[in-house]
């Protein structure tokens, strides 16, 4: 596929079904909305909210494709190697200074170590140790900068997916995509700026409100696609309509539902109703091309692990999502794991099981991301962010049986970034011995989001909305640049 910008701009289609379900579908696209409010000043409003926009300073970075793990990934079990927990396997935690809060109480009674299954070898220049469950993705741990010790706010599965994806743990703000997209716009105006590809096997937790644009302007939430058939339900036109009946029928409901729309001015979910239909009707030509993953040749789908049953449902999700980023697409969730279950990353028992069932379908798929994306050039203008909603505790959860599992860990989450201006082989932050939590000061997840807004040449402190009386954003009260994995 063609990443030149001209071929990002096909002829418009048209679709019909598309009208009769506007109210129903529409809400779901939410793309093309008019600006509620003023930006107080620092991302002007536009007639297209989702224009192309000027950078606060210059990065490589135009893309950002953002990996979830839902469930809480073990970073004991996977990047962070812990010999000292491995010998005291069996044995009760040994007393930890300095403790206070939530995690003092859960410390007040003995608890038994688990340490990990697997084993760790260093790879790369930068000697990085890596668990064997990533045998694909060890061999690009020098593209990769590595954030440990992050700490969430809420120890549980709502909150925590809501802190990571939103900055807050309560419903109703703004997505990270949201804020990155009302900060930059888009690239193709024949395409979402903000795509979702979730789970096939199931939703989130918490579900839309992990992509949703909360008081940002409808516009800037996320669009879900399907990776598998049509990529958005209801957008084909209708057999028997032609592309010009189409336009004509668009033509005069857009002419009606302007003359509704002016008795009812700043309803930004109405303006991006009606805007909706003028997008879907661009996106009819170009959507299903991009997600025909058929004009990919066997080696790239190969590479993503598409011909193997394990890994193909990840390695569709991330080969799309480079396919996204080539159309132009600035933000681009991919969502593995589901709310709860064996397809959930949350291993309260038997976590070397789950780990090594969870870990097998993405390693592949995400290792073959980064080589395409470098492949193509694209990995420079690309930041892929691998995430979490939090860690897992190095004790057991449960009774002691021959296959424990391990409790949920806000104190020890664990990330990495690649791509733009990351510092490939880069660490930032420090867990203590055991990996439980930080040994210095905690990286508070509002910094880990600084720093994505960084990275995508956007100020953390000049990219504001007005809302309910105060200027809001992402961070809310601010957040610091994390400059140990910046170039």
């Amino acid at each position: 596929m063609s990443n030149k910008a001209e071929d990002r701009n096909p002829p418009p289609g048209s679709r019909r079904t598309f009208l009769g379900q506007a109210y129903n579908g529409i809400g779901s696209l939410a793309l093309g909305a008019m600006m509620a409010d003023q930006l107080a000043g620092e991302r002007p409003a536009a007639s297209n909210p989702l224009a192309q926009r000027t950078p606060h300073k210059k990065r490589k970075a135009k893309h950002c494709i953002f990996l979830f793990m839902q469930g809480g990934v073990s970073q004991v079990d996977s990047f962070e190697y812990k010999p000292e927990l491995k010998k005291l396997h069996g044995k009760p935690l040994p007393r930890i200074p300095n403790i206070s809060g939530e995690l003092q109480g859960r410390l007040s009674f003995p608890h038994v170590c688990v340490g990990s299954s697997f084993d760790f070898k260093q790879h790369g220049e930068s000697g990085r140790y890596v668990s064997e469950l990533y045998p694909h993705l060890a061999g690009h741990v020098d593209d990769l900068a590595f954030i440990h010790g992050i700490k969430t706010d809420n120890q549980n599965h709502g909150p925590s997916t809501l802190s990571v994806t939103t900055g807050s743990q309560f419903p109703g703000h703004p997505s990270v995509g949201s804020w990155i997209s009302y900060g930059l716009g888009t690239e193709n105006q024949n395409m979402p700026a903000y795509a979702v590809i979730q789970d096939p096997r199931g939703a989130p937790v918490n579900g839309a409100a992990v992509w949703a644009n909360g008081y940002l302007p409808a516009a800037y939430q996320g669009t879900l696609l399907r990776s598998n058939g049509t990529p958005i339900l209801n957008l084909e036109r209708p057999s028997g309509l032609s592309h010009m009946q189409q336009r004509k029928e668009l033509d005069v409901l857009g002419w009606l539902n302007e003359r509704h729309r002016k008795s009812r001015p700043g309803d930004s979910e109405l303006e991006a109703r009606i805007s909706s239909y003028e997008l879907a009707f661009r996106m009819q030509m170009q959507a299903p091309q991009v997600v025909d993953i058929s004009q990919e040749t066997s080696e790239v789908q190969e590479l993503y692990g598409m011909n193997d049953p394990v890994t193909a449902g990840f390695g569709r999700q991330c080969l799309l999502a480079r396919r996204l980023v080539e159309s132009g697409v600035r933000y681009t969730l991919l969502v593995h794991g589901v709310q709860i279950g064996t397809h959930s990353w949350d291993d309260h028992g038997d976590v070397a099981g789950g780990m090594a069932r969870h870990s097998r379908e993405v390693d592949r798929p995400i290792a073959g991301l980064l080589a395409d994306l470098k492949r193509l050039g694209l990995l420079e203008e690309t930041l892929v962010v691998w995430a979490s909603e939090m860690g897992r505790t190095p004790f057991k959860n449960g009774g002691m049986t021959d296959k424990p599992g391990r409790d949920h860990n806000s104190y020890g989450l664990l990330m990495w970034m690649a791509g733009g201006n990351v510092k490939g082989g880069g660490t930032a932050g420090e867990t203590d011995e055991f990996g439980l939590r930080a040994t210095g000061d905690p990286i508070p997840i509002r910094d880990v989001h600084a720093t994505i807004l960084d990275l995508m040449g956007l100020e953390d402190e000049e990219l504001r909305y007005h809302h309910a009386g105060r200027l809001r954003r992402l961070t809310d009260t601010g957040g610091t640049v994390i400059d140990q994995i910046i170039s």
